[in-house]
C-alpha cells in the first residue's frame, strides 16, 4: 500500500501505567486502520524514571530513607493521511481513559 502524501499528524501519548498505554495506542490505530486506508507508525519513546529520596524520620537517624520512583512511558504515533479524509476529527472525538495525556500535532 502506497500512500502520497505529505500531510502527517503526529499524536504524543504518555501515561504512568504501561497498560493503559497499550490499549490506547492499540485503540487509535484500530480505528484509523478501520475507516480509513491510513499509514500508521509507532514509536516508543525511552520511559522517563524519577527517584525521589525521603528520609524516614526528620530529626533522628538520616541513614534511613526511603526511595520512591514515578515512571513515564510515552509513544508517538504518526499517521500519514490524504487530505480528503477528515483524520483529525476521529482523534478529537476519541474517548481515551484518564490518566492518559495525549497532544495531536499537525506537521
Amino acid at each position: 500500500m502506497e500512500i502520497k502524501t505529505n500531510e502527517k499528524l503526529r499524536v504524543r501519548l504518555e501515561s504512568f501505567n504501561h497498560e493503559l498505554l497499550i490499549s490506547s495506542c492499540r485503540k487509535i490505530i484500530d480505528i484509523i486502520q478501520f475507516n480509513n486506508r491510513n499509514l500508521v507508525n509507532l514509536i516508543t519513546l525511552p520511559t522517563d524514571k524519577r527517584i525521589y529520596c525521603v528520609l524516614r524520620s526528620p530529626h533522628v537517624d538520616k541513614d534511613s530513607r526511603e526511595h520512591f520512583e514515578v515512571r513515564t512511558h510515552k509513544r508517538v504515533l504518526d499517521i500519514y493521511y490524504d487530505s480528503e479524509t477528515n483524520v483529525f476529527d476521529l482523534l478529537t472525538e476519541l474517548d481515551l481513559p484518564s490518566g492518559v495525556f495525549y497532544r495531536i500535532s499537525i506537521i
